[in-house]
C-alpha cells in the first residue's frame, strides 16, 4: 500500500510540474502589448479574434453593407452584399479616398481629402443606419488609422509627408509628427503588440518605422526595387510585413523588428492591396492590372492568393475581360473578397472559394471601400485592419 500511495503522489507531483512547464512555455510565448491595446489571446494568429462572424457587441444591429467611395465623383454608393445591387448613395466631401472603421467600431469615416485643395474633411456615417453626418473639416486626410489603445485618430497627411495624431471622436488635433523622407506617405500596418508601425511611402520607394510608444521616426527603409509601395500587412505571428508594390509587380517581405528586407514575391501587375483571409491562413493580393497612378480600363488586372505558411503564390483569379482590383475586404463569413475597380468605375466581388467574379456598377474612380460589419474586437484604420 505505502508503494502505491507514494507512485500516486509521484504522478500528482509529475503532473504539477507538467503544468507548470506547460503555463511558462506559454507565458514566454505571450505578447506584452502596449498599455490599453486589448491582449493578443493567440501569439501565433494575431488575426483570431477576428475569424469568421466573430462580432463584437459593438457592431450588433449594423446593416450589412459594402460602402463605396468614389474618388472623382465625390460621393459613396452603398452596396447591399446579399443582393449584389446599390441600394443608397450620399455625396461627401472632395476627393473620398477610403472609408475607415473607427477603433470603437462604432463610426465608419470617409477620408475626403480634397486633391490640390485646402478644404480635406472626414465625413461619419452611422452604421446602424448607414446614413452619412456632419462631415468634419482636416486637414489633408489622405488614410486614417488609430493608436493601438483607441485613444488617438492618425490621420496620414500625404502631402505633408506628416502624421496628425487627432482625437478619435471630435477629430480636434492634438500633436503632429513629421516624416520628412517619406514621400507620399499613405498606408500603414502595426506591429503585433501595437510598439511601432511601419508605413509605406509610395513616391520614394521607401517604408518608414514609427515608435508609437515615444511618437518619433526610429529610420527609413530603401526597398530593393525603388517603386511605388502601396499596402503593408503583418503576418498573424507578426514576424513579417508584406508590402505591395504597383511598379514591382509584387510584394516585398519585410522583417519589421529589425526592418530590414528580407524576400519579395511575384504576384501580377500593379499589385495594390492586401487582405487575410478570415481563417488567417492565405492572404489575398489585388493587382490593379498597371504600373500607372491613372491606368487604362480593362487592364490585366486579378487577384493572387498567397499562403502565409510558405510564402508562395498558391492561387492566382484574374477578371474575365479585363479590370482592375484595387482596395477592399473580406465579408464577415470569409466567403466573399470585395474590391474597388479603380480605372473602370465598378466594384468587384470575388468567391474566395472558386475566385469567380460578380461585377457592380458604382461612381466614378472607386477607391478604399469598406465592408461592414466585420469580426474583430477593434479596428486599426484603413479599410478595416482588425484584431
Amino acid at each position: 500500500m505505502k508503494f502505491d500511495r507514494f507512485g500516486r503522489l509521484a504522478l500528482r507531483a509529475g503532473a504539477v510540474l507538467a503544468g507548470l512547464c506547460v503555463t511558462a512555455a506559454a507565458a514566454a510565448q505571450s505578447v506584452q502589448t502596449v498599455p490599453g491595446m486589448p491582449p493578443v489571446t493567440n501569439p501565433h494568429d494575431m488575426y483570431s479574434n477576428a475569424g469568421a462572424n466573430m462580432f463584437s457587441p459593438a457592431v450588433k444591429g449594423a446593416l450589412p453593407r459594402i460602402y463605396v467611395p468614389n474618388l472623382r465623383s465625390n460621393d459613396v454608393y452603398v452596396i447591399d452584399p446579399a443582393t449584389f445591387k446599390v441600394v443608397d448613395r450620399f455625396p461627401v466631401g472632395h476627393s473620398p479616398q477610403h472609408v475607415v472603421p473607427a477603433w470603437d467600431l462604432k463610426t465608419l469615416w470617409v477620408t475626403n481629402n480634397a486633391e490640390g485643395r485646402n478644404d480635406g474633411s472626414l465625413t461619419p456615417i452611422d452604421p446602424m443606419t448607414g446614413k452619412p453626418g456632419k462631415a468634419d473639416p482636416v486637414d489633408d486626410p489622405y488614410n486614417m488609422y488609430f493608436t493601438p489603445d483607441g485613444k488617438e485618430a492618425i490621420v496620414v497627411a500625404e502631402a505633408f509627408a506628416r502624421l496628425d495624431f487627432r482625437d478619435p471622436h471630435t477629430m480636434a488635433l492634438k500633436s503632429r509628427l513629421p516624416a520628412p523622407e517619406c514621400k507620399g506617405i499613405n498606408h500603414a500596418d502595426f506591429s503585433i503588440d501595437g510598439k511601432y508601425a511601419i508605413f509605406t511611402c509610395e513616391f520614394g520607394g521607401k517604408l518608414v518605422k514609427i515608435d508609437m510608444v515615444n511618437r518619433k521616426v526610429l529610420g527609413y527603409l530603401q526597398l530593393s526595387k525603388r517603386g511605388m509601395p502601396q499596402d503593408i500587412r503583418v503576418s498573424p505571428d507578426g514576424k513579417v510585413f508584406y508590402v505591395a508594390d504597383m511598379m514591382a509587380d509584387g510584394v516585398y517581405l519585410i522583417d519589421g523588428d529589425n526592418f530590414k528586407q528580407i524576400g519579395f514575391i511575384k504576384t501580377g501587375i500593379g499589385t495594390h492591396g492586401l487582405y487575410p483571409s478570415r481563417d488567417g491562413t492565405k492572404l489575398y493580393v489585388a493587382n490593379r492590372g498597371s504600373n500607372k497612378v491613372h491606368g487604362p480600363r480593362n487592364g490585366p488586372g486579378s487577384v493572387s492568393v498567397i499562403d502565409f505558411a510558405t510564402r508562395s503564390v498558391v492561387a492566382n483569379w484574374p477578371i474575365p475581360g479585363g479590370g482592375s482590383p484595387d482596395m477592399g475586404n473580406v465579408t464577415a463569413d470569409g466567403k466573399w473578397l470585395w474590391l474597388s475597380g479603380r480605372f473602370d468605375d465598378v466594384v468587384y466581388a470575388f468567391d474566395t472559394a472558386t475566385g469567380k467574379v460578380k461585377i457592380i456598377k458604382v461612381g466614378m474612380e472607386p477607391h478604399g471601400l469598406a465592408v461592414w460589419p466585420q469580426p474583430g474586437r477593434f479596428s486599426l484604420g484603413h479599410t478595416g485592419i482588425m484584431r
